[in-house]
């Protein structure tokens, strides 16, 4: 197999009738949303060459989906972009992109007219409207690479410019077959959607529906600020299947809600993002005692997840959860400070990842690409190609990985990966602020902007709230005289913590 779409073409044949996918009381059966995806994709491909981005700036949905799949029928990779960012981070993303199509819809035309910057706008509800050009598809795909790119997701970038990861069929392929394996993901399950399109975690609910047949059930976001109303959304579609990220879960949790109803159907919790606290685990694992729980670990460049954990009811993780052991055809290291291999138990290196489903690299950006994407510094035989995490982990005894937290400044807040650098950049781009630093303590899971400078906390909240997505704002402000330095002359951060009354791991 070489293209996901063999995927959707082999559940439409074989589950024709069978609804594929459910939203906000909508549904499409496996045979119309093939047959949609076609119509997109041979209107795309009439407008468009093969192997360029097409953004699709509309909110999570059944036509965004349709629209995935329609791009990748043209030979095509998709972006999607989220309609609630901020204009600025928008017309980002569209610069690295540089596409001459932006795909939406007419609840968005307003905005992509705005940020459209002279690429052209087509409706899905009229490209829905195409007739199947079967001949050029066809031709399309016999031209077509395993290697070809599907799909990029953009994150934050320390630069200031969001880096697009850019994923291939191929990447995907590899490690869908095997996550779906792993888990026992089968046509009778009904997967609850939880993840933004634009967030990796999503890849996983839609091409495990896809491949296996199984129902993907997209859940409205409004539910998730609404704790009972989203348990009484999960029972009534009997979901099976739960891929979320550790933040949703704790929503759930933090509100006693299962006290009020418990999803009995959900026989398995896989979580990703971010540490899992123990007591809320414990809290999903008493009521749902038969249900399997697995710990997922793995940046968005190695195609969303390299090492897994089962957790074991039986066992108390009193020094926490670990992030296990890789997947099948992936192998996953420790490194040190001087390139060579960690193997025993308790030292910590960076995590480094060598597999088939490795991204392609950052679009349009070689810099960070070659940074980040490098020769495996353990072979000088042969070009060996690895992913260096800048996450920090350890072995424990049973040679599970133990994550360590982050090499640099990157960090983990509410399942979105943040370059602490990108939100200091934009706080010293507000009005009269001198200097900034940001800091995040992982055990309260809060971020902390310090700054220099007049201005009203209020009000640089609401500037910062302009140019930065609502997850990268810092929960608090704080007005400082003057930043504490290190004997090196940097920004002691862990000083600036302690006086914030957080700590950090």
């Amino acid at each position: 197999m070489k293209n996901v779409l063999e995927y959707l073409e082999n559940t439409a044949e074989v589950f024709a009738e069978k609804t594929a996918v459910i939203c906000a009381g909508d549904s499409v059966c496996w045979d119309k949303l093939l047959d949609d995806s076609k119509k997109i994709g041979s209107a795309v491909a009439a407008k468009s060459e093969v192997r360029q981005p097409v953004p699709v700036l509309m909110e999570k949905g059944i036509s965004a989906l349709t629209s995935f799949f329609g791009i990748a029928y043209a030979g095509c990779f998709y972006v999607l972009v989220n309609p609630q960012l901020p204009q600025s981070r928008i017309e980002q993303i569209l610069t690295v992109l540089n596409s001459k199509i932006i795909v939406t819809d007419n609840a968005n035309s307003e905005l992509a007219e705005i940020v459209a910057n002279g690429s052209e706008i087509l409706y899905v509800d009229q490209l829905l409207k195409s007739d199947i050009s079967q001949e050029v598809l066809d031709n399309i795909r016999e031209q077509a690479l395993d290697l070809d790119p599907l799909y990029a997701n953009f994150t934050s970038g320390s630069t200031g410019v969001p880096k697009g990861v850019l994923v291939s069929h191929k990447s995907v392929i590899d490690f869908i077959d095997i996550f779906d394996e792993t888990f026992s993901i089968t046509e009778q399950d009904i997967i609850a959607n939880q993840a933004p399109f634009d967030f990796d975690v999503s890849v996983k609910d839609i091409y495990s529906a896809i491949r296996t047949g199984a129902t993907l059930v997209l859940v409205p976001k409004e539910l998730f600020s609404a704790p009972t109303q989203l348990l009484d959304y999960l029972c009534d579609n009997n979901i099976t299947t739960m891929i979320w990220a550790v933040s949703a879960l704790c929503l759930i949790t933090t509100f006693h809600a299962l006290d009020y109803k418990v999803p009995e159907t959900v026989n398995k919790i896989l979580f990703s993002g971010e540490v899992m606290p123990m007591k809320h685990l414990k809290e999903w694992q008493k009521h749902l005692k038969d249900a399997m729980f697995v710990n997922l670990y793995g940046p968005t460049e190695v195609t969303c997840n390299c090492t897994y954990h089962i957790i074991d009811n039986d066992f108390e993780y009193e020094n926490g959860i670990p992030i296990g052991k890789a997947f099948k055809n992936r192998e996953v290291f420790l490194l040190d400070d001087n390139n060579k291999l960690i193997a025993e138990e308790n030292a910590v290196g960076e995590v480094c990842v060598k597999a088939n489903s490795l991204a392609l690299g950052y679009y349009n950006n070689p810099e960070q690409t070659q940074k980040h994407f490098v020769q495996n510094p353990l072979n000088d035989k042969y070009i060996d190609i690895i992913y260096r995490t800048g996450d920090l982990a350890k072995y424990d005894s049973d040679k599970n990985f133990v994550f360590q937290g982050r090499k640099d400044f990157q960090i983990k807040h509410m399942g979105h990966r943040i370059e602490i650098e990108e939100i200091e950049k934009a706080m010293e781009e507000c009005d009269a602020v001198e200097r900034a630093c940001c800091v995040f303590d992982e055990r309260k899971s809060k971020l902390y902007g310090f700054y220099i400078g007049n201005i009203d906390k209020k009000e640089l909240h609401k500037q910062m709230k302009e140019t930065l997505p609502v997850f990268m704002v810092p929960g608090a402000l704080r007005q400082v005289e003057e930043m504490p330095l290190t004997k090196n002359g940097k920004i002691d951060r862990k000083l600036l913590l302690e006086t914030a009354g957080g700590r950090r791991r």
